[in-house]
């Protein structure tokens, strides 16, 4: 007489292997995941500056001296209405200060323009926190 047992399912431990590496993997991938989102959040607060730059830059080679030119006038746009990523838009002599709301960590994004307005050199928190890339 032949006696045969079969195996069927996972025993206890294989099930406990496999919840603990899935538990590392999430554990890896969650704070990758929440980065990217912060990132692509900040993308918006990015763009929306790239009309302040274009006007300002006309400005400048128009001869509009840099401490003329703010937010509604000179041909620059008066500043946006706040968003869900962007928080506030200033133009102040020229520079355009950015910041982020809470979902961005109120990062900051701001950009000074050379003399004639072809370069920008890029500062604020958003470096520091690697939204922006200088």
């Amino acid at each position: 007489m032949r006696i045969v047992i079969y195996s069927y399912g996972f025993s206890l431990i294989e099930l406990m292997i496999v919840v603990t590496i899935i538990g590392i993997l999430s554990a890896m991938a969650i704070p990758s995941y929440q980065s990217y989102a912060r990132r692509a959040r900040f993308a918006e607060v990015i763009s929306a500056t790239q009309i302040f730059k274009t006007a300002v830059s006309l400005a400048l080679q128009e001869g509009t001296p840099l401490s003329k030119l703010d937010n509604g006038s000179n041909g620059i746009p008066p500043a946006p209405k706040s968003t869900k990523n962007l928080a506030s838009l200033k133009v102040k002599n020229g520079i355009i200060t950015a910041t982020g709301t809470e979902l961005v960590d109120a990062a900051t994004y701001i950009l000074k323009p050379n003399t004639d307005g072809s370069i920008w050199t890029i500062s604020g928190t958003c470096l520091e926190n690697g939204y922006c890339n200088a």
